[in-house]
């Protein structure tokens, strides 16, 4: 008879699944509405009283702006009011994924706007009225800048079109300074420690045509204080990993004994600078908002540098040559925007080297994982969802809890115990 219990790490039973920076960025957001709609009310009085047309264009586009920048806003709304509403099975977590998705639809149809015009111009060139152009290209581009400096911050919202994969090389989950070599007659070989979102594990790799047997190889960590802590190692496809965590902090002097002899390393203590945990914590709401405001800024300065070019050298084909750049950049910004969030709401797993480590946590005491599936459920919280067969009748679900509760940022972890063939 199966084990099946639900528990929640860290955010607890209440499914909030918010990111840390919620309610600043909610701030952040609905400052820059205001903003915008004080300069879409001037520009659009202003044009009306003294007769500009320019003005009034310059206005309504920027109501387009501030209208943008309500999407996010409400999403940060909704999804703080109704955290702790029951309906929503998983919270409310990935309402910004959703409001990014919407944003970078809303991007893209913007960059197709821009390019059609910017295309129309081409064809039929139309008057430009310079001197009142530039002084509001110049004006909206010192809105934008505004904008930018009140949603900057760590949203990580200069990633526009970066995707972050791992795959199991040495290199990819330790920093350059954390590999160490060691030379023995059998070979050539990396040591390292590395961390992806759960407690670092020593990693042995040796050199192409060197193989090690983990059951003849373990690693001493010696601290300052003479404490000592011996970690046995398991085989990881191609490299060894120690079956244990290693604690912090990670400034000591690690033994590895292997059956040629010992090898001595020194690890220093230093930041870690995770892409996988990036992508996983990164809010995508702050992140649209922050393309909106940094695309019209770009827009801006484009349309500045394609008047006063056209304005000095009667180079009328610029303005429109600007407008066909700036849509590009957007439409690039609006597809990294798209895949990054509809990946999130189609519950693709950001870190897959999380859901690694969660079955290397089960299966390096003997179980096996029959099934398995990670994903994100707001920023900075993975779920996971695991079937384990053991052999052990005293393990049950709270066991396995125990074993996962260490990893950061899984918040909500369902285990399914149930016993294995061998066993029955």
């Amino acid at each position: 008879m199966s084990d099946f219990k639900n528990a929640a790490f860290g955010a607890g039973h209440d499914h909030i699944f918010l990111g840390a920076g919620h309610e600043k960025n909610e701030r952040k957001t609905w400052a820059v509405i205001a903003l915008c709609s004080a300069m879409m009310l001037i520009e659009i009085v202003g044009g009306s009283m003294f007769g500009s047309l320019a003005l009034v264009a310059d206005g309504l586009h920027m109501s387009t702006h501030a209208g943008a920048m309500l999407i996010a806003a409400l999403a940060y709304t909704y999804a703080r009011k109704h955290a702790t509403d029951s309906r929503f099975v998983f919270g409310t977590g990935k309402l910004g994924d959703l409001a990014g998705f919407t944003s970078a639809i809303v991007l893209a149809m913007i960059a197709v706007l821009i390019g059609y015009e910017a295309v129309s111009r081409f064809l039929s060139p139309v008057p430009i009225h310079f001197g009142e152009a530039i002084p509001i290209a110049v004006v909206g581009l010192l809105v934008n800048l505004a904008s930018v400096w009140l949603l900057s911050g760590d949203h990580h919202g200069h990633s526009y079109g970066h995707s972050h994969g791992h795959g199991h090389g040495q290199d990819d989950h330790a920093h350059e300074d954390e590999v160490q070599k060691i030379s023995a007659p059998s070979g050539v070989f990396a040591v390292s420690i590395f961390e992806d979102g759960v407690p670092p594990v020593f990693r042995i790799t040796p050199t192409e045509g060197s193989r090690l047997d983990a059951s003849t190889v373990s690693v001493t960590a010696v601290r300052p204080d003479g404490t000592q802590q011996v970690f046995a190692l398991a085989n990881r496809g191609g490299c060894l990993e120690s079956k244990e965590d290693i604690p912090e902090p990670h400034a000591f002097k690690a033994i590895v004994r292997m059956p040629d002899g010992e090898h001595e390393v020194e690890f220093e203590e230093h930041e870690h600078h995770d892409d996988a945990h990036e992508a996983a914590t990164r809010d995508h709401n702050i992140r649209s908002a922050y393309i909106h405001v940094m695309a019209d800024a770009a827009v801006s300065v484009l349309a500045i540098i394609g008047l006063v070019l056209a304005r000095a050298f009667g180079w009328l084909w610029m303005d429109p040559l600007a407008g066909v750049i700036g849509a590009l950049v957007i439409a690039n910004w609006s597809y990294g925007l798209m895949r990054d969030t509809g990946a999130i709401l189609l519950d693709m797993n950001p870190d897959r080297r999380m859901a690694e480590n969660v079955r290397h946590a089960i299966e390096d005491r003997g179980d096996k994982v029959v099934d398995l599936h990670v994903w994100r459920v707001g920023p900075g919280h993975m779920s996971a969802v695991v079937s384990v067969a053991t052999g052990e009748p005293q393990r049950d679900s709270r066991f396995y809890h125990a074993v996962l509760e260490r990893f950061k940022g899984l918040s909500h972890v369902t285990v399914e115990v149930q016993p294995s063939q061998a066993a029955a």
